[in-house]
């Protein structure tokens, strides 16, 4: 699209001249130049029409006038005291070249935007994606302009150029920083591992599990602050997450469908939060892309420039609504979710509460079992007692002659004293064994009522 004519015409006193019209798109005017007929030879003419058109540079004669007027859609082109044969020429290039001053000023708003992240770019001093996102949401404006045709080749060319060095710029830094974030990711994951190897020596040798369950949750804190690569954080969870289940299985066996149910209330809990968190953002982004093209709205030269911020300012609040929507349905599902896992997690903590109470009722039945070996080792020895005295009473029984010629009285309080001490023996033996079994019920009573007290206490700080 030309921004020079060159045409024959008439001045006021209807004598011929050539006229010359210039557009200063930056300006929002145009320059016309008139030559008297007989300044404007034919070799000067053609000079006009081949090099002054194409923007070479062209030696005007010494006499010539010039004229500087505002570009407008409601007056003409040229003064009224200039007619020109050919009105249609004239009619086409006051069309164009308004639209030629919109998109000048549309590149000088991409330039001036570019100009803009160039600058953050050259402050960078390591790599930073918001920059990158920018740039990107910015190339995708300039695009959309390219293929709309509003923007005219040269313009776009140049902004390409720019931009395409901005971006190698940023991938430089983005490179380097990749480098050292892969390199910081492979030491964390080493690190970790090193302490997971150490815990499940720990497992396999059956050591305490309750303190290997906290030096567990250490880590797992640990790795949650931490920054991996992708692959690093999958690898290293998948260890993390298979020490817990084995904690929990050799202390409760395998883990119930309700373990399984949460999981994947988690995994799709936190899911949800990511995709929130970037719905967030990208309304953020569109909502100060709506402010800048307010701002700019006073700074447009001319009404299709500010009817074009209008309509684009009209298109990202349309884009901002539909996004909104789906964030809101996204909040609603985050609740629902949240109630699902209340309830899951109260299932779980019942769960939790009979596994509790299931251990503490095996250890006491185990103590109650050791006790009665202990009290079965006691009436073993009340035995041995019992036979010993029966093996006297035996002996005595069966003494001598002399003993027998003993008077009566004498032997019935000697068979009387002897019966007492067997029977004194006996009484103590069952005695015993009366005290051990009370003494065990109340032991096992108040074992398992404080196991229940303990667990209901936690429930209750829980």
């Amino acid at each position: 699209m030309k921004s020079k004519i060159v045409i024959w015409g008439n001045d006021e006193n209807e004598k011929k001249i050539l006229i010359a019209v210039e557009l200063k798109a930056k300006e929002n005017k145009i320059i016309i130049y008139t030559f008297k007929e007989e300044e404007a030879t034919e070799v000067f003419y053609n000079l006009m029409m081949n090099d002054w058109r194409s923007g070479n540079p062209v030696k005007f004669p010494d006499t010539f006038t010039s004229i500087e007027r505002p570009l407008s859609m409601t007056e003409d082109l040229l003064p009224e005291n200039i007619k020109v044969d050919r009105t249609d020429i004239i009619t086409r290039a006051k069309a164009e070249w308004h639209f030629v001053v919109l998109s000048s000023k549309l590149h000088e708003l991409y330039q001036s935007e570019l100009d803009d992240l160039r600058e953050k770019v050259d402050q960078l001093s390591e790599y930073e994606n918001s920059i990158w996102e920018e740039m990107k949401g910015f190339w995708t404006k300039v695009q959309n302009q390219m293929r709309e045709k509003n923007l005219f080749k040269e313009h776009a060319d140049a902004l390409k150029e720019q931009t395409n060095e901005v971006f190698s710029t940023l991938k430089e830094l983005k490179n380097t920083a990749r480098k050292e974030f892969k390199e910081k990711s492979r030491e964390q994951a080493r690190s970790f591992g090193e302490k997971l190897d150490t815990i499940y020596e720990k497992i396999e040798k059956g050591l305490g599990l309750k303190p290997i369950f906290e030096e567990l949750k250490d880590i797992q804190r640990e790795f949650n602050q931490g920054n991996f690569t992708r692959e690093d954080r999958s690898k290293v969870w998948k260890r993390l997450d298979g020490a817990f289940k084995a904690v929990k299985e050799k202390k409760f066996g395998p883990q119930s469908e309700s373990g399984s149910s949460m999981s994947r209330l988690d995994r799709r809990y936190n899911g949800l939060i990511h995709a929130i968190q970037k719905m967030e953002n990208s309304i953020k982004k569109d909502k100060r892309d709506i402010e800048f093209e307010s701002r700019k709205i006073n700074e447009s030269d001319g009404q299709l420039e500010s009817q074009i911020r209008q309509a684009k300012i009209k298109m990202i609040e349309e884009r901002v609504h539909s996004k909104q929507e789906k964030l809101d349905e996204m909040l609603q599902t985050k609740t629902e979710l949240e109630k699902r896992k209340e309830v899951e997690a109260k299932k779980q903590q019942k769960l939790e509460e009979k596994r509790k109470i299931a251990e503490a009722e095996d250890e006491v039945k185990e103590k109650m079992a050791t006790d009665m070996e202990e009290k079965a080792r006691e009436l073993e020895g009340q035995k041995e007692k019992l036979e010993s005295a029966a093996d006297s009473i035996k002996a005595s029984m069966s003494g001598t002659k002399d003993d027998e010629q003993k008077n009566e009285t004498g032997d019935k309080e000697k068979d009387s004293s002897l019966l007492s001490a067997a029977t004194s023996v006996v009484g103590e033996a069952v005695s015993n064994v009366v005290d051990t079994v009370k003494a065990v019920a109340e032991v096992v009573e108040d074992r398992i009522e404080e196991t229940i007290d303990e667990v209901m206490g936690k429930s209750e700080e829980e």
